[in-house]
């Protein structure tokens, strides 16, 4: 009896460790190739059948459709840099403007898209600690820039903007604005934080400075502590006076 139990023991142990092997690699191909055909085929809707590369090619070659894609946006790039191509757009965009939603929508996608992808910018490039939703239970966010304009001019403290995904799906979440001093920075990169909320905390990155990390631990809970207890004896004695 025994020896049966240790033998479906290893064997369990062995079909699950192959499966946390060749589970990642097997999704994430065939994602790939979901993606690949995705274009493949929206490329070959655009072409008359009697062009269709599949028929002028003798061998079938996933991945033209994300070739094509790829050279097209380079080149809208390439004339957008250009006077006439700066022209083109800021036309297409004053016409934009006169269309009373979607311009709403084009203006907020593309600031959306200019702070993601500007290489100046420095979206999503920090991540940090934030009491949320209580005091005393923390949840990792990310810092989205600086407070600017009327959120940020209505009240003395520097304010940050920060996204605080949500799990397992990281496209979601709310929108904060946050004092900076409340905030506890991690050494983590914006990879390991994302990877961890997606795994719902069953992925956690190696604490590259555990030792500072475990000083820090509970600093934003006691320096709130702190000003509450600050706050509270200013106002006895603005009451008393």
């Amino acid at each position: 009896m025994k020896g049966n139990k240790s033998f479906f023991s290893k064997f369990r142990g062995y079909f699950l460790t192959g499966i946390v092997v060749t589970a990642p690699l097997g999704l994430t191909i065939y994602l790939a190739i979901i993606f690949v055909n995705f274009f493949d085929n929206k490329l070959r809707d655009l072409i008359p059948i009697q062009y269709h590369y599949d028929k002028i090619l003798p061998i079938p070659i996933p991945g033209i459709g994300l070739i094509v894609v790829f050279l097209l946006l380079t080149f809208v790039g390439f004339l957008t840099a250009g006077l006439i191509g700066r022209y083109i757009l800021k036309l297409g965009e004053r016409i934009i403007q006169r269309l009373p939603i979607i311009r709403s929508v084009y203006g907020a996608l593309k600031q959306i898209f200019e702070s993601v992808l500007a290489s100046s910018s420095e979206s999503f490039r920090e991540v940090v600690l934030v009491e949320y939703p209580r005091r005393g239970i923390w949840a990792i966010a990310f810092i989205t820039g600086t407070t600017k304009e009327e959120v940020q001019n209505i009240t003395d403290n520097e304010m940050v903007n920060i996204f605080l995904p949500t799990t397992p799906n990281p496209t979601s979440g709310f929108l904060l604005f946050v004092p900076k001093d409340e905030l506890i920075q991690l050494n983590m990169t914006v990879e390991e934080g994302i990877k961890m909320v997606i795994s719902g905390g069953i992925v956690t990155p190696k604490d590259k400075n555990a030792k500072k990390r475990i000083k820090v631990k509970t600093r934003g809970a006691e320096i709130k502590l702190l000003k509450d207890v600050e706050k509270s004896i200013n106002r006895i004695k603005d009451d008393k006076k």
